[in-house]
């Protein structure tokens, strides 16, 4: 599996749509876009495998499903995952003939996105870093009353920062980075210790998406029985992910349920208990 000048461009266009600030908006471009969930997709119609593209996506996804991003900060660079790492993964699991939907191929799509997302977040930071200058220009723009140039800031200049730093490396690195990834393929054979410890580090990295994602929802240590009954479920039952996401909007629709009914007696009970210590009191005055 090859990945031509014209997919490698369109990559590129995608990875700049999706970065932060993303083009598209941080709703259809960051959140959206650059979800690995949606690159693989998008990268499985490019590359012209929707199979591999979609089960490389889902195996990335898990690892960065609780990503964030408090004041700018990263830890990776899911622009550089979803349309660096994803396509690069592709290439690696048709070469070294694996399964798309096998747990080898799941690990490898892991391990490559973990190592392009980390190395993405230097992308990023040079998006910031040029995206200053732009801002400066604006900020001289509005001292000087030209408002009509905030919109050349705003929507044209930012573009010379994503062709520098999502465009140019998403279709060099997709490019000849296939041609590099199909080449491990006799430097690093299945059976080999290398690729048995890039299996092995594949199968631990979705433990720090859930962990992320504990840290965030788990107040008490009650918290802990509904996160673990979707996975209760698809080991016990065999549900696939969609089986399970039905079953979880019923139980979310009956604790919204719950918790409406309680604020709302709450809320009623609260007047009538002042009612009665007053109609009290006019008792015992009566009296």
């Amino acid at each position: 599996m090859t990945i031509s000048w014209v997919q490698a461009s369109i990559l590129g266009i995608f990875a700049s749509l999706s970065s932060m600030p993303g083009m598209a908006g941080s709703t259809i471009g960051n959140y959206t876009l650059g979800r690995p969930l949606v690159g693989g997709l998008v990268c499985g119609l490019v590359l012209g495998d929707l199979k591999t593209g979609i089960a490389a996506g889902v195996a990335m996804q898990l690892v960065y499903i609780a990503l964030v991003t408090p004041g700018g900060t990263v830890s990776a660079d899911l622009r550089a995952v979803s349309y660096i790492g994803i396509p690069l993964a592709m290439v690696a699991i048709h070469a070294q003939g694996l399964v798309a939907t096998s747990g080898n191929a799941a690990d490898l799509a892991k391990s490559m996105g973990t190592l392009v997302g980390t190395v993405g977040t230097v992308l990023f930071y040079g998006t910031a870093t040029m995206n200053l200058v732009w801002q400066h220009i604006g900020w001289r723009a509005v001292e000087k009353g030209q408002f009509k140039k905030l919109y050349v800031v705003d929507w044209g200049l930012p573009w010379i920062s994503h062709f520098f730093f999502s465009f140019i490396p998403t279709l060099f690195m997709t490019h000849f980075g296939s041609s590099a990834v199909t080449a491990l393929k006799t430097a690093l054979p299945m059976d080999g210790i290398p690729m048995k410890t890039l299996f092995t580090v594949g199968a631990l990295l979705p433990c720090v998406g859930i962990a992320i994602l504990l840290k965030q929802i788990v107040d008490s240590p009650l918290d802990f029985i509904p996160f673990f009954v979707g996975f209760t479920f698809a080991a016990s039952l065999g549900l696939n992910l969609v089986s399970v996401t039905v079953v979880s909007l019923i139980f979310a629709m009956i604790s919204y349920k719950l918790d409406m009914a309680i604020s709302t007696n709450r809320q009623v009970a609260s007047p009538g208990s002042n009612t009665d210590v007053t109609d009290d009191d006019e008792e015992d005055e009566d009296i």
